[in-house]
């Protein structure tokens, strides 16, 4: 983008407000009606993110904090939703697998706007064995694999053209290696210990609803003033 065509702040300010939400008519959300565990009801959500042309619906900011407490964010890729609770994977030196080993909890958000629908998962993080996180990466693309073996993920690279080189030998690995082990890479579950569904309202009477797991394993249920 030139100087010329980037916005003044003033510019920048008008074109900020005159953006607008839930461009579409949403759909009604009757909590009473929501299953007794959060997975089935953010599978059913999915599939309706799916259904309405949702760009990416699988993808989700990972809220993690480093040794000191200073939170990080970013937006990867939801591998799975069991049980278990919220699959991940990255590798374990990348930034956020050092944040993870020096304070396993994190926080996840989904966004829906198709729907006008948010997801919050908050809750610990466990790491899932060798075996299971090398079937992670090999169940993906080969430009997946590629990925994985270019580089250490959040380190400083010297340039563009060193990152090409490594990316383009990497590549060619993963053709000719279709089952190469990237030692690092780990895949993570996210534990829920609370689950929030927003469904959004063009009257802004929006519908929070929040699971809390109990200590037997079951989930309370409640309603949030938005």
């Amino acid at each position: 983008m030139s100087e010329a065509d980037t916005p003044t702040p003033h510019h920048f300010r008008d074109l900020l407000h005159a953006q607008r939400v839930w461009d579409t008519e949403l759909p009604s959300f009757d909590p009473a009606s929501a299953p007794a565990a959060p997975v089935p009801l953010f599978h059913a959500w999915f599939a309706e993110a799916v259904a309405a042309g949702q760009a990416e619906p699988h993808t989700m900011s990972l809220a993690t904090a480093d040794a000191e407490g200073l939170p990080d964010v970013r937006t990867l890729m939801l591998h799975d939703a069991d049980e278990r609770g919220w699959h991940f994977a990255t590798h374990a030196t990348s930034a956020k697998g050092r944040q993870l080993a020096a304070r396993p909890y994190a926080a996840l958000g989904f966004y829906w706007p198709a729907r006008g629908r948010q997801v919050r998962v908050r809750g610990p993080v466990v790491r899932c064995t060798p075996a299971e996180s090398h079937a992670d990466l090999h169940a993906r693309s080969t430009g997946a694999l590629a990925a994985a073996l270019t580089g250490a993920q959040s380190e400083v690279v010297g340039s563009a053209a060193e990152l090409h080189r490594a990316a383009d030998a990497a590549w060619d690995r993963a053709r000719a290696e279709p089952d190469a082990k990237a030692p690092t890479w780990t895949r993570y579950v996210v534990e829920p210990a609370e689950v929030e569904f927003f469904q959004g309202d063009a009257r802004r009477r929006h519908i929070r609803l929040r699971y809390r797991r109990q200590e037997d394993g079951g989930w309370t249920r409640e309603l949030l003033w938005p």
